[in-house]
């Protein structure tokens, strides 16, 4: 394999190989998207609507929705198989700056807080199950149960890709096994006694459909690694949309469950909805297990966002000079070491920060949703920039799909402003920061290059 050279930096640059087969890839793309996320958010999300079908409805809503902005990916992430997703859409399509905004957004503060959000469902399952204090009090902290487990997959990632594989493809099997467990329990269950007491909706609806496209997220993260998947004109597509649909059916049936079992009333007041369920029907002992199982979900998510986020970084390394560390690959490993090492530090900080699950789903939010907006117009650009440029798949319906797609964007950007504005607009001022840094990033470029004339 032969060495790339950045320009930029002068060093000498090993590339990834193809490593993930359509199999490593779908478990990849189900095992982010299907997270804890979907026990953490399901009460919230009920709690906005009146009844149980509206509560599928959501739920139907955000798969189409995420379908949509799959397929705008597809096309994308076929016509540009390169690692960095929309930091190489981005920049081919507005410009080099706004490729820099989204490795910066992504390095400072969607990547880590996605990271942390996911490690506080963890944390929230794995501290009933510890030793308690003398005094009943937890022996650890959710925060520090969270870091821990953010610095040990990590650790296992910076081991190498074979060992992050492997992890992510257990942790796949046993959470769809942990899912597919708690459809069968709920959907068994007799109904639950229906309230007399009017539910009175208590939680917005515009930011109940941001939760439910959080547990949708992670469609996109295909387009990370796209440089490491087999065939990747043929097995992007296959496993963006097979994975999506198949997580789609998984919702719908683990809802159903949840109100069959514990009634519309039952599911907005549960604190951990999939023990409560579990609890309602069996022992103590299965609840202890059913809660480990979720653990156990809540880490292949966290493992798969640690993996493709610091792909990320690498990508924003190779392409910008202030980033220029970041974009060491270690050849030997096949992982991006310094990449790794910053997210970890940014990903505690954080955590040790925001303190809440529902926190830091907000404070990600805005930011994110900018930029779906910005990489989904970007196939309006690109097919007009690059009209020569293979595509082996095209967005069905287009432009409408991509215009519906892109509306949405926007209603979520207004919603998690208008519920949190102080902490949506701390994480669009941060974005913000990244245009100096831009400037900074190219005088340093530039300046380099005359020095190695």
């Amino acid at each position: 394999m032969s060495d790339d050279t950045r320009p930029d930096s002068g060093l000498a640059q090993h590339v990834p190989r193809r490593n993930f087969r359509l199999f490593d890839t779908v478990c990849l793309i189900v095992g982010i998207i299907v997270g804890a996320g979907i026990y953490e958010t399901t009460p919230a999300v009920a709690s906005s609507v009146g009844a149980p079908w509206q509560v599928l409805a959501l739920w139907v809503g955000g798969g189409l929705i995420s379908l949509i902005g799959a397929l705008c990916y597809t096309e994308l992430a076929a016509a540009y198989p390169r690692d960095g997703g929309d930091v190489i859409y981005l920049s081919r399509a507005y410009g080099r700056w706004a490729g820099f905004l989204f490795g910066w957004m992504q390095l400072a503060i969607v990547r880590p807080g996605d990271i942390a959000a996911i490690a506080f469902v963890f944390a929230r399952y794995v501290q009933p199950l510890l030793p308690v204090t003398a005094t009943g009090e937890p022996s650890f902290s959710s925060q520090h149960i969270a870091s821990l487990a953010v610095i040990v997959f990590t650790v296992i990632n910076a081991w190498g890709i074979r060992q992050a594989t492997r992890t992510q493809n257990v942790m796949t099997v046993l959470k769809l096994l942990g899912l597919g467990t708690l459809i069968v329990v709920g959907l068994s269950a007799t109904s639950a006694a229906a309230t007399t007491v009017p539910h009175v909706p208590s939680f917005p609806l515009g930011v109940a459909m941001v939760f439910v496209l959080f547990c949708y997220g992670g469609w996109n993260e295909i387009a990370y690694i796209a440089a490491e998947i087999e065939e990747p004109q043929r097995n992007i597509w296959r496993a963006m949309v097979g994975g999506l649909g198949l997580v789609a059916v998984l919702y719908l049936l683990i809802n159903l469950g949840f109100l069959q079992a514990l009634g519309h009333e039952g599911v907005t007041q549960s604190q951990q909805i999939a023990v409560d369920l579990v609890a309602r029907l069996s022992s103590g002992v299965a609840a202890g297990v059913v809660a480990t199982l979720i653990a156990f979900s809540a880490l292949g998510t966290l493992n798969g966002q640690i993996l493709t986020g610091s792909r990320i970084s690498y990508a924003a390394g190779t392409e910008y000079s202030l980033f220029a560390k970041l974009g060491f690959w270690n050849d030997s490993r096949q992982t991006p070491h310094v990449a790794l090492g910053l997210q970890l530090a940014i990903s505690l900080l954080l955590i040790n920060l925001l303190k809440s699950f529902d926190d830091t789903v907000v404070y990600t939010a805005s930011t994110v949703y900018t930029f779906y907006l910005a990489s989904t117009m970007s196939v309006l650009v690109l097919r007009y920039r690059d009209p020569d440029v293979p595509r082996p798949y095209r967005v069905i319906g287009y432009p409408w799909t991509i215009l519906l797609f892109a509306a949405a964007c926007i209603f979520m950007c207004y919603s998690t402003i208008m519920y949190r504005p102080q902490i949506a607009l701390r994480s669009l001022g941060l974005l913000l920061l990244g245009v100096p840094l831009y400037v900074l990033s190219e005088w340093m470029g530039k300046r380099r290059r005359s020095l190695t004339k």
